[in-house]
This record gives structure tokens, sequence and C-alpha cells, in this order.
């Protein structure tokens, strides 16, 4: 048997890249999902009322993921994209089992709390490291793959909660649909053990070896000579400034700039109000009169529709860019949400229950198709190497703490202006949503990482000099 080609060892290599690292984004849906259908039995099990329920969802967001993501990026940073992974695998392990073991609402929360940190921590860490691992013509697509798991997680989670519902007649149910997230956790922790860490890091390190080495089992000979010819020189004129990332964001206009846009990118993904389909849509079902049962199977919708529209999205990105592919998105998420608003108004019955299903899952794929692809990719793609860690964990933490507060405000608007106003108020957000992405948000597709920084560069600096003549 003849010895496998280069490209072919390379593209092997890139996919059990790519498999492991994306586990910590199964287990980030899995963690995320499953809260909504072991809610409805932890109601009774735990004496959960309106406001402690919220507390137990939003504490895995804020200050878990938030938290999480906001230090994982100096993490990620100083130990490495390999290192940082194998920390979010034990906490993810550890925090599964604290979860199902918990006693108590407040044992409960502080493992969601653990659990968060892993969450947030593990979606800056991931993107990060698919986005230094890729060639440039592969980063979409490796990038996307991990919102892809994401929301496998999610269906996942909905499926496994509709499972164990049906074949465990037991009020204790929810502590083995939140166990059940410890067996992707030590996959994680065994897989990530065989990986070595990003060429883009060892470059910021000094490390240049380790650099060539990596980029060696990733790429044809010739395009590996050619991108670490580029890292070299990049990361040499970098570092020459040698300042802390807190500083370079201060002081250097364009970085604060597109810094503010990875935070506006994280806020807007969030206010499309996704998670209030993730969180609350076996509650939302169940009060529009469905049964228990029935509510978690019709979920299990809203999960395969992120799945299968997460693969379209990923397939347009190869031919659409990304600012086309968001502002598609905001248009179809407003309309869908004006539809859902309108749906609220008709008389109960089965008929409106599947209705608003239909249009959930409508949402929902909007969101996934044309948003949660592109705002992940594009938070992994923007940020100069300088900061990339440190910056893209300011911007998931903005995320987060936009996530907490929706899912946490979610159940009180609803109860203040009904399902109805709720649905419109996002709307309107949703259109403002689509104005920030026209007038702000810059193109990446199809540059290598340091080509994009040395454009986003010259943009602002012309950009400035037409003010300064205009002036």
């Amino acid at each position: 048997m003849s010895a496998p080609t280069g490209t072919a060892a390379n593209g092997r290599f890139l996919t059990k890249l790519t498999v492991i690292a994306t586990l910590g984004g199964l287990l980030f849906g899995y963690d995320t999902g499953v809260i909504s259908g072991a809610l409805l039995y932890m109601k009774d099990d735990l004496a959960l009322n309106s406001f402690t329920e919220a507390i137990v969802v939003s504490s895995l967001l804020f200050p878990g993921a938030a938290f999480g993501a906001l230090f994982g990026g100096r993490i990620a940073d100083r130990l490495g994209r390999k290192r940082t992974l194998l920390v979010c695998g034990a906490i993810f392990l550890l925090g599964a089992l604290g979860c199902a073991l918990a006693p108590t609402v407040t044992a409960m929360v502080a493992a969601r709390i653990l659990l968060g940190f892993g969450v947030g921590a593990a979606a800056v860490t991931c993107p990060l490291y698919l986005a230094e691992m890729a060639p440039a013509d592969r980063r979409g697509r490796m990038v996307t793959i991990n919102e892809l798991m994401i929301v496998t997680g999610q269906m996942l989670a909905f499926a496994t909660n509709a499972l164990l519902d049906h074949v465990i007649d037991d009020p204790h149910v929810w502590r083995v649909m939140l166990a059940v997230a410890a067996i992707p956790a030590v996959a994680l922790l065994i897989g990530m053990l065989a990986l070595p860490d990003s060429p883009r890091w060892y470059a910021l390190k000094g490390r240049m070896d380790d650099a060539r080495t990596v980029l060696g089992r990733s790429r044809t000979p010739a395009e590996a000579a050619a991108e670490f010819d580029i890292i070299v020189g990049h990361t040499h004129h970098m570092l020459s400034a040698n300042r802390t990332p807190l500083s370079v964001i201060r002081d250097v206009p364009w970085i604060r700039r597109i810094v503010l846009i990875g935070c506006g990118l994280a806020i807007v993904q969030q206010a499309t109000g996704i998670n209030t389909v993730n969180y609350y849509a076996p509650t939302i079902l169940e009060q529009s009169g469905l049964g228990v049962s029935a509510a978690l199977v019709a979920t299990i919708a809203v999960g395969v529709t992120s799945v299968v529209t997460t693969i379209i999205g990923i397939i347009l990105l190869g031919y659409i860019g990304r600012r086309a592919m968001l502002l598609t998105g905001f248009a179809g998420v407003a309309a869908s949400q004006a539809a859902l608003a309108a749906t609220f108004l008709l008389p109960e019955s089965t008929t409106r229950s599947y209705v608003i299903l239909a249009c959930m899952v409508a949402f929902v794929a909007f969101v996934q198709m044309f948003i949660g692809t592109c705002v992940w990719l594009l938070l992994s793609e923007i940020f100069p190497l300088s900061v990339r860690g440190f910056a893209m964990g300011i911007a998931v933490f903005v995320l987060w703490c936009t996530n907490a507060l929706i899912s946490f405000v979610f159940p009180l608007l609803n109860s203040a202006l009904g399902s109805t106003g709720t649905f419109a108020l996002f709307v309107l957000v949703n259109i403002a949503s689509w104005l920030f992405v026209f007038r702000t948000v810059p193109e990446t597709k199809g540059t290598t990482l340091e080509e994009l920084e040395e454009r986003l560069e010259a943009d602002h600096t012309d950009r400035f000099a037409k003010v300064t003549v205009a002036a």
C-alpha cells in the first residue's frame, strides 16, 4: 500500500482536529439546551418559583459563562488554546456531575456557575483554535462546524430529554438529563491530549519551530512555507511594540473600533432572542396548550431545524459573503417574529400551538442559517493577533451578559407585556440590528488572518485621512 499523499494526510489531520475540538461546542450546546426540559421536573423537586427558576437558568450565563469568556480569552493567550480546552473539559465534567447531584437550589446554582465558566471559556477558545489552525480557504467551514456542534448539542439535549421522559417514569429524571453531559466531557479531555497548539499561538510565544511543524501537519509543504513566512513577518512586526493587549485596545484607534464592532456583533446575535426558544420552548408550548410530554417532543423540531439550517448556512458561506448572510438573517428574524407575535392573538387551540411552533421554527431557521454561523466566525476572524484572545474574551463576555439579561427578563417581560408584546419588541430590536450590520460590519471572506488585519488597519487609516482632509 502506498503512503498517503501530503494533501490526504493534511485533510485527515484537520478533520480529526475539528471533530475533537468542537466537542467543546457540543458540550456548550448540550449544557445550555438541557435545562429547558429539566426545568419541567426540577420545579417540583427543588421547589422553584419564577424567581429561582430564572436564577437557575441565568446563573450558567451570568456570572458563569460571562466571566468564563472574559478570563478564558486571557487564559488561552497565556496557557495556549490546547491547554485551555483541556481545562474546559475538566470543568465540563465536574459541572455536569455537580448539577446532576445538586440537593438544593443553592448547590444547583453553584454547579451551574462552574459549568458556565467552562461554557464561556470554550465559546472563546474553540473558534479561536479552529480559526488559527485552518488554511484560509477552509477557515469558514472549520470554524462554523463548531456552531453546528453547538446546535447539535442542543438538539441532542432536546431529544435526550424527550427520550428519558418516555423511558424513565421518575420525577428525578432531570438528574439523568444533566448527568449525560459528562460523556462528551471525558471525550474532549482525552482527545485534546493528542492535538498540538495553534501555529499562531506558538509564534506569539516565539516558538517558531513548533509553528512550522504544526503548519506542516495541516498544509502541503509549499503552503506551509508560504504561510510560515507571513506569520513570522507579521508576528515580528506585532511583537516589536511589546505592549499589553489592554494598552493596545486603549491606545490604537482602529483596534479599539474593531473590538467595539465585535462587542456589537455579540449583542445583536443574542438580541435576536434565539435563547428564549432554546431555554423556554417547552414552557412556551406548554402554556400555549400542549401537555408536558407533547411540548418536549415538539421542541425536538426546533433542535432538528437548528442542525439542518446550520448545515445549509455552512454551505452558503462558501458562496456568499458574511455581510450578506447577516443582513438576510436579521430581515428574516424580524419577519418571523412579527408572525409569531400575531399568532399569539389567535384563540387558544391545538392548531394555534402548532402554528406557534411553526413560527418558532422559521425564527430559529433564519438565526442559525444566516446569523449564528456568521457571528462566531467573524469573532474568530476580525481581531488582530496581538489582542485576539483578550478581545474575543471581551466580546464573548458581552455576548453572555446579553444572553443572561434576555434569558432573565424574558419570563418577566412575557408576564408584563404578554407574548405578543414581547415578540413585537424583539422585532424592533432586530430592525436596529440590521442597521448596525449594514453600517459597521466588515467583509472577511477569502483572506488569511494576517492579510485581513492589514486591510482593516488600512481601511481605518484611509477613513481617518479622509475625515482629516474634509475638516
